[in-house]
C-alpha cells in the first residue's frame, strides 16, 4: 500500500514537473488539483498553508511545495520521493537542450513557441493570485486584506524589498495568531 502511495507521488511530481513552464508558481495549482481536487490527499486549506511556506522558504518554490506536500503526505521518504520527482524533469531538459543549445537558440519556431508559453504562464500566475486572494476575501477579516493591499503597493509602487515585506507580514501574522489564539 506504502509503495502504491510512494510510487504516485513520484509519478505525479514528475508528470507536473515535465509539463509545466514557467516556474514555481505555475506549478501550485497544478498541485492543488492533483492532491487536493483528485487525490484528496490535502485538503485546500493545508494546501494554502503549504503554498504560503513554501513561497517564504528560500529555494525554488516548486521544489519547496513538494518537499512540503511529500512530507505532509508520507514523511520524509515522501518528501525525498516528491523532491526527486519535481527535480528529475527539468534536469532531463536542460541537459538534452545543452546538448543542442545552439540549434535551440537559433531556431525561429522554437523562439516562438517560447513567447507564446508567456502568455499562459501569464495566465496561471493570475489563476494563482485569484485563487489565493479569493480564499483571504471569503473570511472577511480586515487584517489580512489590509496586509494584501499594504504589500501590493510597497511592491510595486514603492520599491520595498520583498524579503522586507516578506519579514513583517510574519510578525503580523504571528502577532495576529497569537491574538486569534486568546
Amino acid at each position: 500500500m506504502k509503495q502504491k502511495r510512494f510510487l504516485k507521488l513520484f509519478l505525479s511530481t514528475f508528470q507536473l514537473s515535465a509539463c509545466t513552464f514557467g516556474g514555481g508558481f505555475v506549478i501550485i495549482p497544478l498541485m492543488q488539483k492533483k492532491f487536493v481536487d483528485e487525490l484528496h490527499w490535502i485538503d485546500k486549506q493545508e494546501m494554502m498553508d503549504l503554498t504560503a511556506i513554501a513561497q517564504s522558504s528560500p529555494g525554488a518554490i516548486a521544489v519547496n511545495a513538494s518537499i512540503l506536500v511529500g512530507y505532509h503526505v508520507a514523511g520524509v521518504i515522501g518528501a525525498l520521493i516528491t523532491v526527486l520527482g519535481t527535480v528529475l524533469p527539468p534536469l532531463i531538459i536542460i541537459s538534452v537542450i545543452s546538448l543542442f543549445y545552439t540549434a535551440f537558440r537559433d531556431n525561429v519556431i522554437v523562439n516562438m513557441a517560447m513567447t507564446g508559453m508567456l502568455a499562459g504562464v501569464a495566465a496561471v500566475i493570475c489563476d494563482v493570485v485569484i485563487t489565493m486572494g479569493k480564499s483571504i476575501f471569503q473570511k472577511k477579516r480586515v487584517l489580512p486584506i489590509i496586509v494584501l493591499f499594504a504589500s501590493f503597493v510597497a511592491v510595486r509602487f514603492m520599491k520595498v524589498n520583498i524579503i522586507l515585506i516578506i519579514l513583517i507580514c510574519a510578525v503580523i501574522g504571528a502577532v495576529d495568531t497569537l491574538y486569534l489564539g486568546r
